[in-house]
């Protein structure tokens, strides 16, 4: 979905009108009062639901009722970044799930409403689909994007939750649904997204004027991503085929500039192959419309407080404070790693308004600039153009090495693929494509991606990293009942059938 169709996006949300933290997101209120089979009757109206189900993906780093940007919530619970803010009771939930003391009202509450949002519309864009109008190539399309679509909104809620209400069709009265166990999520999703890819409805990759749709591409990462952080090693020959396909595609590629990667002229070059858009231009998101489409607030969440100004981020643009880097992150970097400037927001010896767990080094990734929201007509704070990348063609490489190595495949393939991402960091290679080297490749490549954490889980590494901390931070272990985390106190009071979890 390019930029223009972004803006599309806001203002058919606005009229649809959902709320996220109520039971009114399951009804729909269409713009002119027709039945839903007598409106969605053309393609162009069946697109319109489409982009519909496309917006919430813009939702969760601040959708009115509090900020949960995923790259922060992953990164929060892992080790690289502290929580910060202007203290410990700023966004508390994030610190007391930072600490693995998280409960019913201080989780990420309102992801629930914001995926499930999600699913809602995917059902519906399915449904307008099975009324059969529109042409019939466009059907198919439109319906296998929003099958897509709603097994990502699954996986979330799955990674975060794991034990979740699921349906696939829009629940009626009394709008409950079966709670089903992690397991059982899983095992309805991976045979769905199996059914989606082997249709082989949608492209490989999308034209640029069509980028931000999901793909071929996308499908095959999310299918490997599922069934490694469940561990699911019958799968891991088929997933590996999956990442061998995208790698003798000619549609990606290495981005030779790791830095150039988090720029806007690197948006969407040969190394993407998913990026939620965000846009300044004409930017319809504010503080009364956070719905809307328009730009992100993650560089404001993740920057310092009353910056003096500089030649790249002008003065009167304050960051939060939120998601200072460790020290230790830092120092990780070998001094010639093109990829520690470029992660590592180095201000030392610059003054600020510190705030708490204050480093002075930051989110280098997605670091605010003022040429990124010079655009916008409203709050430039929540609207800076930086595109959140999903999933990238490293880690396709790097899927491609590990799933090697487990499955007893060609180890100089392996190495191969590890090699070339560390090598593009302008680092020697490694003499072997070890389980170890690969994860430690992981680390350094997607540091503040929102990976991170969910590598610690999947290896069972978790529990000797993720450990109290020498600054008195974080204070507690993670154990294995702390990979789900509690569902929201609304969310059980709403649904008296729902289990909350044993965290």
């Amino acid at each position: 979905m390019n930029k223009k169709i972004t803006i599309i996006a806001g203002a058919f949300t606005a009229l649809m009108t959902l709320a996220s933290c109520s039971k009114d997101f399951l009804e729909v209120t269409k713009p002119d009062g027709d039945p839903l089979e007598e409106y969605y009757t053309t393609d162009e109206r069946l697109y319109e639901s489409l982009v519909s189900a496309y917006s919430p993906l813009h939702w969760p780093d601040w959708d009115g009722t509090a900020y949960n940007d995923l790259t922060c919530d992953a990164e929060i619970l892992g080790d690289d970044f502290w929580v910060g803010g202007s203290s410990i009771t700023d966004n508390q939930h994030w610190h007391k799930l930072f600490n693995f003391e998280g409960d019913g009202n201080n989780t990420l509450g309102t992801l629930w409403g914001d995926f499930y949002s999600g699913i809602k519309r995917c059902n519906d864009v399915i449904l307008y689909c099975s009324y059969g109008h529109g042409t019939e190539t466009n059907r198919k399309l439109y319906e296998s994007e929003a099958r897509l679509l709603r097994v990502y909104y699954y996986n979330i809620l799955w990674h975060y939750y794991g034990n979740v209400p699921f349906y696939l069709e829009n629940l009626s009265i009394p709008y409950t649904a079966p709670q089903l166990t992690a397991d059982e999520i899983y095992d309805q999703l991976l045979p769905e997204l199996e059914d989606i890819i082997d249709s082989k409805v949608l492209p490989m990759r999308w034209g640029n004027a069509e980028s931000g749709r999901v793909s071929q591409a996308f499908a095959y990462m999310l299918y490997a991503e599922m069934v490694m952080y469940q561990n699911d090693k019958a799968r891991y020959s088929k997933a590996l085929s999956y990442m061998k396909e995208i790698i003798s595609s000619p549609d990606y590629d290495l981005h030779p500039d790791f830095a150039d990667l988090w720029e806007e002229s690197g948006e969407w070059c040969e190394e993407s192959i998913f990026e939620i858009n965000y846009d300044d231009d004409n930017g319809q998101r504010d503080w009364g419309t956070p719905l809307y489409a328009g730009g992100t607030v993650f560089p404001t969440l993740c920057s310092p407080n009353g910056w003096p100004g500089s030649a790249e981020w002008e003065s009167g643009q304050d960051g939060w404070g939120f998601l200072p880097m460790r020290i230790e992150t830092y120092n990780m970097y070998a001094d010639n790693d093109r990829r520690r400037d470029a992660t590592c927001w180095d201000v030392r010896g610059i003054e600020y308004t510190e705030r708490y767990q204050d480093t002075h080094i930051w989110h280098g990734k997605y670091r605010p600039k003022s040429a990124n929201s010079k655009d916008c007509p409203s709050s430039k704070n929540l609207n800076y153009n930086n595109n959140k990348r999903i999933y990238r063609y490293a880690e396709t490489l790097l899927n491609a090495a590990e799933l090697l190595i487990e499955t007893g495949g060609s180890s100089s393939d392996a190495l191969n693929y590890l090699n070339q991402v560390r090598n593009r960091a302008g680092l020697t290679g490694y003499d072997s494509a070890t389980l170890d080297n690969i994860l430690n490749e992981r680390h350094l490549e997607f540091c503040g991606e929102g990976k991170r954490y969910f590598d610690l889980v999947r290896t069972g590494n978790a529990a000797t990293v993720l450990v109290p901390d020498s600054y008195g931070y974080r204070t507690n272990s993670w154990t294995p009942k702390k990979k789900h985390i509690p569902l929201a106190q609304s969310e059980l009071d709403a649904d008296p059938t729902l289990k909350q979890n044993d965290y």
